[in-house]
């Protein structure tokens, strides 16, 4: 529902929801915090029950509608939180008088940008709106990942290769703006992550080494990396148990995201999965990254 009032509240939080089960944890998260977060879930992309929250459910181009919610919710922050499959058509920018003149550059980045380039004006276009946009990780720091190993195995010197030539072509796939994964088999880079995502690639790789396409006796790694020149107010990468049953089913040795730039999801869970399929799973430091490449 939309509220119909301004609350005493003059910088409540928002999370605008997209797909996934990232958008539930931090709102359950956020509550914990002492936060009561105001739920815009996006139409045909939100697959959560919001029924806990306030919340109402709107079209992803609908700023108009989105700008009504910050004034009466009295919403002053904005979180970014899961994933949005379809881009909005033209016909779907519904813009404020504050936004109209941005809607030429809106729809030249709908058609030729980017995801980074997309997320980097819907930022835009919030923040003229009259909210501030802020990153999950400045609600719930405790979802990010850590240096080091998250569970009971460490790679070996193998699986090291393999995360350094990942990490390679994870930054050089971030700079084109068009993933932010790969995955490595015995020193060579097998997958780099498009459209589909991480879920799809890593079933990507598990067909590729049932078809013999690569070698089976080589374990591998998935990496995940913010691209180069993102913006961490959203789409941070992130890992959950799921992220670890299809890296087993593909038969990798282990998965490395940037630590203090990736969200671990459901940790507990993601570590005793990753423990019992005998996976690592590593937080790897940016500025050591920066050494190498």
């Amino acid at each position: 529902m939309i509220p119909n009032r301004r609350p005493d509240i003059k910088d409540r939080l928002a999370i605008i929801a997209g797909s996934g089960l990232l958008p539930l944890h931090v709102a359950e998260a956020a509550r914990t915090h002492g936060e009561d977060p105001f739920i815009i879930a996006l139409t045909n992309e939100s697959d959560r029950d919001w029924s806990d929250f306030e919340n109402t459910t709107l079209g992803i181009g609908n700023f108009k509608a989105i700008s009504a919610v910050f004034r009466n919710a009295g919403i002053g922050r904005v979180v970014l939180s899961g994933g949005v499959r379809r881009r909005p058509d033209w016909r779907d920018i519904k813009p404020t008088l504050k936004s109209l003149a941005k809607v030429p550059s809106v729809l030249r980045t709908l058609l030729s940008g980017g995801d980074d380039a997309v997320l980097k004006m819907a930022i835009e276009l919030i923040e003229t709106n009259g909210a501030r946009v802020i990153g999950v990780q400045e609600i719930v720091p405790e979802l990010l990942a850590t240096v080091g190993p998250l569970g009971d195995r460490e790679p070996g010197a193998e699986d090291q290769a393999d995360i350094e030539i990942a990490e390679a072509a994870a930054i050089a796939l971030g700079h084109l703006d068009v993933g932010q994964g790969a995955v490595a088999v015995g020193g060579r880079v097998v997958a780099l992550e498009g459209p589909e995502g991480t879920d799809a690639m890593l079933e990507r790789v598990a067909r590729l080494k049932a078809d013999g396409r690569i070698s089976s006796r080589r374990r591998g790694v998935l990496v995940k990396l913010c691209k180069p020149q993102q913006d961490v107010r959203a789409d941070l990468p992130s890992i959950g148990p799921s992220t670890i049953a299809r890296a087993a089913a593909a038969g990798l040795a282990g998965v490395a995201v940037e630590a203090g730039r990736a969200l671990v999801l459901e940790r507990a869970d993601l570590i005793a999965a990753a423990d019992k399929a005998g996976i690592f799973v590593i937080g790897v430091d940016r500025a050591s990254l920066r050494g190498r490449l």
